[in-house]
């Protein structure tokens, strides 16, 4: 005869961000004993547990993710349950195949063309994000662009349209996105940075002032991260002995990827950074140390 009973497991206390991760605080088994003392565990319950994914049933919206390191960011959380809207300033065959690559991983997936540096386009392309999705749980504010030179040599249009896309664009998705996020009472912002924001760098005055700008009510969480040397495809344009310089810089001898600042992005949207707001947090393989 099988005799049934029940154990409480207690996998991580009263952690929230454990909690998210699997669902439960204790998880109950059911052992079976039969009369030879064999003990029998409901395996399957605990590879459902690790199936179980941090960002299931939330939805995402990365600005500039046709490619690089807002890409990477929406694969990542795509990877995590994530459905993801993102825009870029033309969905083109690149923006296309993007969003392939995401809804192959089984979500939901949508670019939108739009000027994220425009007022009016930005709360537009959020109304259709929330017609379309039901709801906005995480904004990445990733859209950016550099146009370098020094400060005696580079004029008002380069300057302008550095600020206008780094940073007034980051103003405008939060302004649309926060009423949103307030009516449901949560929600995770997340502006990429950049070191160079933090210490400067030469020839990048207007890039660093765009980047400084957005280290920044009603459960709505605020970070941003500061990438270090990523290799992207605005990083691949610099000459080979500028990469040099760089990696010499950086105590673990390489630049990152964007799959690392993904990684960092993935914490900071999901409720394993429950009580982390207001932070910077550099992924900069300690360059900036």
């Amino acid at each position: 005869m099988i005799r049934l009973r029940t154990v409480k497991l207690v996998i991580f206390g009263e952690i929230p961000a454990a909690a998210e991760r699997f669902k439960i605080f204790f998880l109950t088994l059911f052992v079976f004993r039969t009369k030879k003392g064999k003990t029998e565990y409901f395996a399957n319950i605990l590879n459902t547990l690790k199936a179980m994914k941090l960002l299931e049933g939330k939805v995402a919206v990365v600005t500039g993710a046709a490619r690089g390191i807002g890409k990477a960011i929406a694969l990542e959380f795509a990877k995590e349950g994530a459905d993801v809207a993102f825009t870029d300033l033309a969905i083109d065959e690149n923006g296309k195949a993007t969003e392939a690559e995401i809804a192959a991983l089984g979500v939901k997936a949508k670019g939108y063309a739009s000027n994220a540096a425009n007022f009016e386009e930005t709360h537009e392309v959020i109304d259709r994000i929330v017609k379309d999705f039901g709801r906005i749980d995480i904004l990445v504010n990733n859209a950016g662009i550099t146009k370098d030179g020094l400060m005696m040599r580079m004029s008002e249009a380069q300057w302008d349209a550095v600020l206008t896309v780094n940073l007034k664009s980051a103003f405008n998705f939060i302004h649309a996105v926060t009423p949103i996020m307030a009516r449901q009472k949560s929600g995770s912002i997340i502006n990429m940075s950049s070191v160079v924001g933090v210490s400067g760098n030469a020839g990048q005055c207007n890039y660093s002032a765009s980047k400084a700008g957005m280290m920044g009510p009603r459960g709505i969480r605020a970070n941003a991260i500061a990438p270090g040397f990523i290799m992207t495809e605005m990083t691949d344009k610099l000459p080979d002995e500028v990469k040099e310089g760089w990696y010499k810089q950086i105590p673990l001898r390489r630049g990152g990827t964007p799959e690392d600042v993904a990684k960092v992005a993935l914490f900071l949207a999901s409720d394993l950074s429950s009580y982390v707001s207001g932070q910077v947090i550099h992924c900069c393989g300690a360059m900036n140390c």
